[in-house]
């Protein structure tokens, strides 16, 4: 297997750090063509299908995506915004906001960059560039704060199997995890806490997370137990007990069993039960996308109405809080520990004497 292409290495450099922020990702645009393209990726990914290729190859191609593009892209259009998708845009904006703040916390020289694992701007073509830009120590933040075999390490296969390709591999550091961080449930109480100083309390908090088959949960994923420990957290941050909110599952695909309890029939049920007014908020998306903006705030309010119930509030993800920016911080500080991200005057003047000597030497080769 070929090497891809890189520059040459500039000798006596001064390496660079990255933070590479990793979403999802979403289609191009909100029609048939760009979201075929992107579920025939997503959906091709073995991390998230395991069934055997051979067999899923047919279903995929001869069932799912000639009759599911048409009604996904219906589904996007309803969210898409003047400049495009909200996961994307939400996403771009927290890589922003995060290096503005790092680098007030004086980490110099910290870039952040923001990569999609199905779609664009890829994993690849992200890594690339900040080779080009001299990093040579990256951290690989997923916007996924429970880690689960299918979408976590996904991230980390699309990053290795781009490194087997390249000569000269950055220093990696890949965060798992970080469910049960202060920084991350202290944005989420906040943000529940601010909906209800502005438009007062439901009868019951409904925490839905995205579903996963049930049977990854009896193979060793950790998913569903992070998912129950964010709830618990979240739950005594508000200062609620375990009378007061619920645990759902969202986004089942196909017919196999995912985790339980699903989160459409459980408002329903809420409502046939003579609760008014429920708040739902989806603690496993830290930006607002299609299934919390669609099937969140459209398909499953419909379905609480249907069944009776008449107020349903739903809150908004952590997107560009000021508290969930200062958390993503606080992620980022303690996994470049150890790297020169804030310099002393003296190693400022030591990688300026390191990068004279390098350039000196890269003169004397080219010669």
């Amino acid at each position: 297997m070929p090497f891809r292409k890189e520059p040459p290495h500039a000798h006596g450099a001064v390496p660079q750090h990255a933070i590479v922020l990793v979403n999802l990702g979403t289609p191009d645009e909100p029609n048939r063509k760009a979201v075929r393209r992107y579920l025939k990726q997503f959906l091709s990914d073995p991390r998230v299908v395991e069934i055997p290729s051979r067999i899923w190859w047919f279903i995929l191609h001869l069932f799912i995506l000639p009759f599911r593009s048409g009604k996904s892209a219906a589904k996007y259009r309803s969210i898409w915004t003047r400049d495009g998708s909200p996961l994307k845009i939400h996403t771009a904006k927290q890589a922003a906001l995060l290096q503005d703040l790092l680098e007030e916390r004086g980490h110099e020289g910290v870039k952040v960059a923001m990569a999609m694992r199905y779609g664009s701007p890829s994993i690849p073509e992200v890594l690339d560039r900040l080779k080009e830009e001299g990093c040579d120590r990256i951290v690989v933040l997923p916007a996924y704060p429970q880690y689960s075999g299918t979408t976590t390490a996904s991230i980390w296969d699309a990053v290795y199997q781009h490194y087997a390709r390249v000569r000269n591999v950055p220093e990696l550091r890949l965060v798992k995890h970080y469910h049960d961080h202060e920084g991350y449930i202290k944005a989420l109480a906040e943000s529940v806490q601010g909906h209800w100083d502005n438009h007062g309390r439901g009868q019951k908090l409904v925490m839905s997370f995205h579903g996963v088959p049930k049977r990854t949960l009896l193979l060793g994923d950790p998913y569903f137990c992070e998912c129950q420990k964010t709830a618990r957290l979240l739950a005594e941050a508000l200062g609620i007990g375990p009378e007061d909110y619920l645990v759902t599952f969202q986004s089942r695909f196909g017919k196999a069993e995912w985790l339980q309890p699903y989160t459409a029939p459980t408002v329903q049920q809420l409502a046939r039960e003579g609760l008014e007014r429920i708040d739902v908020i989806c603690p496993g998306f830290t930006s607002d996308c299609l299934e919390t903006l669609e099937e969140i705030n459209m398909e499953v309010r419909h379905e609480f109405e249907a069944a009776g119930g008449k107020d349903y509030h739903y809150i908004p993800c952590l997107n560009t809080s000021k508290a969930w920016i200062l958390g993503m911080a606080e992620i980022a500080e303690q996994h470049l520990i150890g790297w020169p991200t804030i310099l002393t005057p003296a190693q400022s003047a030591s990688q300026r004497r390191d990068a004279q000597v390098g350039a000196q030497h890269a003169a004397q080769l080219g010669a």
